[in-house]
């Protein structure tokens, strides 16, 4: 279902056109795994959210801890950000935005379905007319059993996508009557949850995806117009928390498989992302304190120039930490010394494949921003 799905199990985020060339030193946003180049005066909070997200996700693909979810909704917060950059990209041309989020979102896509594609086939899978979704992803990719940990997480980048195309109406509805607007997002889910299933396949992914993210896409959209920031604090807690309450409710009554883990629970998910979203970007901290940090400040700066990089690979990255921790048993220092059956030690092993993967793929980020490439932003 819907979250960071432990469906393939959990990107960005999150990508428009500038209107002129990539200024010195300023990096892009990511797609919440595909967000935009913002112009110099980034938003350091903003980027920390991302960054510190998709820490997350991985954290929670190596350990599937239930809590994790709880403790900090990475995709609705990855939505929001995205949600919010593409209402300030939407000052510009409808058309230009979505072609050149369109453009940053699909090329790294490409590639990443061309090598695992290549992987797969030499597992035995044949692709079909269906592998068209991987051209475009409207719908979710195909693949095998053996590729499914790695191509399952890009039911984000299809929710991505929708959500893309989607935003020109969607905020002119949320600009006619912001309230109303925030509350009815909210009511698909539940109707999808209580009233009327949604029908098995492609279709009801996208719609049970579309109607979890809704409002945090939409709080993206206050976020950016100052409508969260005209309302009153005790406000915004008085709001926030019954929502994140009634989530929290919800996923103890309605347990998938004997946990209450956000990820398999679509409403508790909707309800709990959007109360938490709602305090994150309205109580926003100074983050101007990271700019004294250079080594944070970096990491941040890396995380946010290659998040599609870092979402797309992250799953393929812990898939390769299983062979080669087993081929450091065979090594008797290794055995002896290291934690080879920790999963600790697989969480290391994979950051270091996931900045592998950006020293080999990250360039093409660049490229889909028609940036020239370099090894690290």
């Amino acid at each position: 279902m819907a979250g960071a799905h432990r469906r393939g199990t959990p990107l960005p985020a999150p990508l428009p056109d500038r209107p002129s060339g990539p200024l010195p030193g300023s990096p892009p946003d990511p797609p919440g795994a595909v967000a935009e180049a913002v112009p110099s005066g980034r938003d350091r909070y903003v980027d920390a959210l991302r960054a510190f997200a998709l820490v997350r996700v991985v954290t929670y693909h190596t350990f599937e801890w239930p809590w994790l979810g709880l403790a900090f909704p990475s995709m609705g917060v990855m939505f929001a950000l995205a949600g919010s950059l593409m209402a300030r990209s939407l000052e510009r041309p409808a058309g230009r935005v979505i072609r050149g989020r369109l453009r940053r979102l699909l090329i790294p896509l490409w590639v990443f379905g061309l090598v695992l594609g290549v992987a797969m086939a030499g597992h035995g899978w044949m692709p079909g007319a269906d592998a068209v979704y991987w051209v475009l992803p409207v719908g979710d990719p195909p693949g095998d059993a053996w590729g499914e940990q790695a191509w399952a997480v890009l039911w984000y980048l299809r929710t991505y996508l929708w959500f893309v195309l989607l935003s020109p109406v969607l905020l002119r509805l949320f600009r006619r009557a912001p309230v109303p607007v925030l509350l009815g997002s909210l009511v698909p889910v539940m109707v999808f949850e209580t009233v009327w299933s949604l029908p098995e396949g492609r279709l009801g992914s996208a719609l049970s995806d579309l109607s979890v993210f809704l409002c945090c896409w939409l709080l993206g959209f206050a976020h950016r117009d100052g409508v969260l920031d005209r309302l009153r604090p005790r406000a915004v807690v008085a709001a926030a928390l019954p929502v994140m309450a009634a989530g929290a409710v919800w996923a103890v009554g309605h347990q998938a498989d004997g946990t209450y883990d956000l990820d398999d629970i679509p409403l508790a998910q909707a309800l709990w992302s959007a109360g938490f979203v709602l305090l994150l970007l309205r109580f926003r901290p100074d983050f101007g304190w990271l700019a004294r940090r250079p080594v944070a400040d970096r990491v941040v700066t890396v995380f946010n120039a290659r998040a599609v990089t870092v979402y797309l690979w992250h799953e393929v990255a812990l898939m390769v930490s299983v062979p080669l921790i087993d081929v450091l048993w065979n090594v008797p220092a290794f055995e002896r010394y290291l934690p080879l059956d920790s999963q600790w030690f697989q969480f290391g092993v994979a950051w270091v494949l996931i900045a592998a993967a950006v020293a080999l793929f990250g360039w093409v980020e660049d490229l889909a921003a028609k940036r020239p490439p370099r090894l690290l932003p």
